[in-house]
């Protein structure tokens, strides 16, 4: 029954998106209440053309690729808070524009460059090739993760739930989006070589939405998206290794999709019992 646990290539995938669900749990939860889920999806497209420029010029070097990809992330974060603060354009409306530009650069540049076939493992993810860059990775991401969580939530929560006043007290009140975003694109990059760079906005924003019908606490919610999460990612990796010709990634998400449709109709806050307290 668990024969898979004997496998090394099991264990190191338990463990990275174990410790992935830990990093990437916290950023998925304010991604939801700030209402800014979309954006996630944004900046795992606003990625692609580092990553593929990396790609292209260094091969399949992951520190290089990483690197292009958080250059790529942090330059659309600061072009879209740029002219949100500096032009008519709304946040939402700019960064919309940016990451679609980027996408399509990126897919231009991997065109004119030929086959890239080696690249789609990046993209759509890997989950069970981890190698010790990617755990080392994830490591990092962590910490840095829970070290912002541990200093900023405070200002985080005043600035997600009374932006007017945290505004009105803060010298600098951009500084806490612009870390924000800083935090989300490091975590779509530790989850891109595991998930893919699309699959990881599934794990970020999904078990995010399906704890929200159960809880009404910042506590509670932040511990059970985590929960959630790490379900997801465990119950996606049996699945995928008893079913072979299930990609991980996918696996993975479609349980976090389960997770979000059960509490959906189930959960107190849901669609069932929801209605019957209104009532």
């Amino acid at each position: 029954m668990f024969e898979w646990l004997e496998y090394d290539f099991m264990q190191r995938a338990l463990v990275a998106t174990s410790v992935l669900s830990v990093s990437i749990a916290p950023v998925g939860a304010f991604l939801v209440l700030r209402r800014l889920s979309l954006a996630g999806e944004a900046m795992a497209h606003a990625i692609v053309p580092g990553i593929v420029i990396a790609f292209v010029i260094f091969g399949l070097s992951a520190v290089s690729m990483i690197t292009g990809g958080l250059i790529a992330g942090i330059l659309v974060a600061l072009g879209t808070s740029m002219l949100a603060r500096r032009t008519l354009i709304r946040e939402d409306a700019s960064l919309a524009s940016l990451y679609l530009i980027a996408l399509a650069l990126g897919i231009f540049i991997l065109s004119a460059a030929g086959s890239a076939i080696p690249l789609k493992s990046f993209l759509f993810g890997s989950a069970l090739g981890i190698g010790d860059d990617t755990l080392i990775l994830i490591g990092v991401t962590a910490t840095i993760t829970l070290l912002t969580f541990a200093v900023m939530l405070r200002p985080l929560i005043a600035a997600t739930f009374d932006p007017i006043f945290y505004e009105s007290q803060s010298h600098r009140p951009g500084l806490v989006q612009q870390w924000f975003m800083f935090v989300l694109v490091l975590n779509l990059l530790a989850a891109f070589k595991s998930l893919g760079t699309l699959m990881a906005v599934g794990l970020m924003i999904l078990p995010a939405t399906a704890a929200r019908y159960w809880v009404s606490t910042i506590t509670s919610y932040m511990f059970l998206t985590l929960i959630f999460a790490i379900l997801s990612c465990w119950i996606g990796l049996i699945l995928s290794f008893y079913l072979s010709q299930v990609p991980t990634g996918p696996a993975i998400v479609l349980v976090a999709g389960g997770f979000f449709f059960f509490s959906l109709f189930f959960a107190p806050l849901g669609i069932i019992w929801g209605r019957a307290v209104q009532k």
